[in-house]
């Protein structure tokens, strides 16, 4: 008869998490900043329930793994966060697990073991949040600010002081009147003037966008007979910057889910980034204790490692008989080209 400790494994839940297709759609940091592995804890590189999955929270070394219910060119080297969530399966599901573990009635066990998995891999899911949240920042403020769990990680990746801007007064977007394009032309012709790199690429959130598929200006360039009753859509004001800017857009609105319940966006409204084309840099995973003891082969425990630098751990706890699930990560993405694109406040 399977017991708990061959259906929960580390091997079983990466196996069940790579196994959903929806698990290998990248978020747009993760196509922008590609994942590197690197191993221990020094990050050297050159500056140029079911739903919305929860960020995995800051640990310190040597601390126990938090349980939760089923929710600066310059040479910069620095220790990359480290990240570090566990579950354990529920008193009631290991009751039922164990009760039905001897059915030949796959139909019965099943959505029981598949639930299990479902509630572990939204510790795997929490984990792709940490980067991605990373990378907003990055690419709205050039720098990186975390603090949970009593801890606070900074880092400055010096970004050209130059290249943010903060509009104010009737220069907001939010004003039907405001000069967008000239603005953005504006900011593409100061990057190109101080790189050689004009960059092409937008990013914006839906409320950022909607500002400019409501400016005056763009309207009446578009239809001078009529600007305000033009019947606008996403994909007219995307050919038209491509036409008059040589500017493509994305529109991004992703959220993810905050400890509490609430929601919170990736990229941040009121914003709007210019970028180069191609990787801006990369997003680099370093070995995590778990991934270390699995190298050394001193531990007992059961890991696998997925999307990179992702270690699931499973232990088996013999009183009460349980498993542990742990899920954790120790990453930082580089930026070898930020001197290279622009960021502006613009509500």
């Amino acid at each position: 008869m399977p017991t708990i400790f061959d259906i929960v494994t580390a091997k079983n839940i990466a196996t069940y998490y790579l196994a959903n297709p929806s698990n290998t759609i990248p978020y747009l940091g993760a196509t922008l900043f590609p994942p590197k592995k690197q191993l221990g804890l020094d990050l050297s590189w050159i500056k140029g329930s079911r739903g919305l999955p929860v960020a995995l929270m800051p640990s310190a070394f040597d601390a126990r793994a938090t349980l939760r219910d089923r929710i600066g060119f310059s040479k910069i080297e620095t220790e990359m966060p480290f990240f570090r969530e566990a579950m354990r399966v529920g008193e009631k599901d290991r009751q039922e697990l164990n009760r039905i573990a001897d059915s030949a009635n796959a139909a019965l066990y099943l959505p029981l073991i598949n639930a299990i998995y479902d509630d572990v891999t939204t510790l795997v899911n929490g984990a792709n949040v940490q980067p991605e949240r990373m990378i907003m920042q990055l690419l709205s403020t050039g720098k990186i600010a975390i603090t949970a769990n009593r801890l606070n990680f900074d880092y400055d990746y010096k970004m050209p002081v130059g290249h943010k801007v903060t509009l104010t007064g009737s220069d907001l977007w939010s004003s039907p009147d405001a000069s967008i394009v000239e603005d953005i032309q504006t900011w593409m012709d100061l990057v190109e003037a101080d790189t050689g790199v004009r960059p092409p690429k937008g990013i914006c959130t839906r409320k950022t966008w909607n500002y400019i598929m409501q400016n005056k200006g763009i309207r009446l360039d578009m239809n001078p007979l009529g600007g305000q009753n033009i019947i606008m859509t996403d994909s007219m004001m995307k050919q038209y910057l491509l036409s008059k800017l040589g500017l493509t857009v994305a529109v991004y609105n992703k959220k993810y889910a905050l400890q509490e319940g609430s929601t919170a966006l990736f990229y941040p409204d009121e914003y709007f980034t210019l970028i180069p084309d191609g990787s801006l840099g990369n997003t680099y995973y370093g070995t995590t204790p778990e991934e270390s003891d699995l190298l050394t082969g001193v531990s007992n425990a059961a890991v696998q490692v997925v999307n990179t630098g992702v270690a699931v751990t499973t232990i088996k706890e013999p009183h009460p008989v349980n498993v542990e699930t742990i899920v954790s990560e120790i990453v930082l993405p580089s930026f070898e080209t930020i001197d290279n694109i622009f960021i502006a406040k613009v509500g």
